[in-house]
């Protein structure tokens, strides 16, 4: 079985309203600089068996484009603080890549099919400290198409919304009190901003109406 590169996910979402001004930075230990924000067009297409069988089983399966990472992907389900994330490079098509439909057999060998598409206007910002990277803060507005609906084809069920995440960097705290204490300390910055806890901690999830 051929799987590509493996990362976990340590990260935190948050609701905000389309004109909630970015956070300030400020009074976070470890963090002393942001770094100049990054726009990435992003474009996923989202897909699952006729009888989801991957979400009952806490699995996303996407083929992206924009941003450094634009390549097939599949998100497994959550594991205590974090999601492990496989990728392989970007195929040129939908069609699900050999290898990708080798990892998924742990889970289902029946047949994908579109689910959703989540488009997502995302601005990058990295938190820094003097061992690196702590953290990157995302400003996302994002558009999502269900898929699932054929016969809706010319006006399909879409939704619209904007939220900020946090994902933990290499130079983050490696102890749960550390990581603990600096989600802590974001919490009170974006809340302060005005965001709010996330109604959901997944675009797929929200893109279908869950």
């Amino acid at each position: 079985m051929t799987e590509g590169a493996r990362t976990v996910e340590v990260e935190r979402k948050y609701d905000v309203d389309a004109g909630t001004p970015l956070p300030a930075w400020t009074g976070i230990t470890g963090v002393d600089a942001v770094r100049p924000g990054e726009l990435r067009e992003l474009d996923a297409r989202y897909f699952d068996t006729e009888d989801s069988v991957l979400a009952r089983a806490g699995v996303a399966v996407r083929r992206r484009t924009g941003g450094p990472d634009a390549g097939w992907h599949i998100k497994g389900p959550r594991e205590g603080d974090g999601r492990l994330e496989i990728a392989w490079p970007l195929s040129d098509d939908d069609t699900i890549p050999d290898a990708v439909a080798d990892t998924l057999a742990r889970w289902t060998t029946a047949p994908l099919t579109p689910l959703a598409r989540i488009e997502n206007s995302r601005t990058a910002y990295l938190l820094t400290g003097p061992e690196g990277v702590i953290a990157e803060f995302v400003d996302d507005r994002v558009r999502a198409t269900d898929l699932r609906q054929p016969d809706l084809a010319d006006n399909p069920v879409q939704r619209e919304w904007r939220e900020w995440e946090v994902e933990l960097g290499p130079a983050a705290p490696a102890d749960d009190a550390g990581r603990d204490a600096f989600f802590a300390a974001v919490e009170a910055v974006v809340f302060a901003a005005g965001a709010r806890a996330a109604a959901s901690d997944s675009k797929l999830a929200r893109a279908l109406g869950h």
